[in-house]
């Protein structure tokens, strides 16, 4: 890598970490705009890990609600639906985050995302993170549709298609 890219990269890390983005100038509204995405994605659940952090490493759950739902999840461009399937495709393919992807899998569903929508997007990551971890963010998608009666599970059996044979 050359001095120059080292010296971007070095600078673009710096901003990312310090918030260094236009909607995110005061503390204080990044700070509010990151509890209220969270609330609409995640709401109670994702909190309660917030707030379970605050005894034991309380700039961890600083840095999940102002960095990564005041700074990245809230800024304009894209859906929260879109973030949220980006997002599990990420935890899919790292094959180590059941918690989290499940988290996100009812975070994805709070903000529209359909669960047909979801199951493709965990099944496009056979290809790209390995079988594995594919089947893991499907057993990881059926508990959290299985505890809000959502997906194919919970279809019209008339529409749901069966292994011939």
């Amino acid at each position: 890598m050359t001095t120059t890219r080292v010296a971007m990269t070095a600078v673009l890390m710096v901003a990312a970490l310090s918030g260094a983005c236009a909607w995110s100038a005061e503390p204080g509204s990044r700070r509010q705009r990151g509890e209220d995405t969270m609330l609409k994605t995640t709401g109670a659940e994702g909190k309660q890990v917030v707030d379970s952090l605050r005894r034991i490493s309380p700039e961890l759950g600083d840095w999940i609600v102002d960095f990564a739902y005041g700074d990245v999840f809230s800024q304009p461009g894209l859906s929260l639906c879109t973030r949220e399937l980006a997002t599990i495709s990420a935890l899919t393919a790292l094959g180590n985050a059941q918690p989290q992807l499940k988290v996100h899998i009812d975070g994805a569903l709070n903000v529209g995302c359909k669960p047909e929508e979801i199951i493709q997007v965990i099944t496009q990551m056979a290809v790209y993170a390995g079988f594995p971890s594919a089947l893991n963010g499907i057993a990881a998608a059926r508990e959290v549709f299985e505890k809000r009666r959502v997906g194919p599970a919970f279809s019209d059996p008339a529409q749901r298609r069966t292994p011939a044979g």
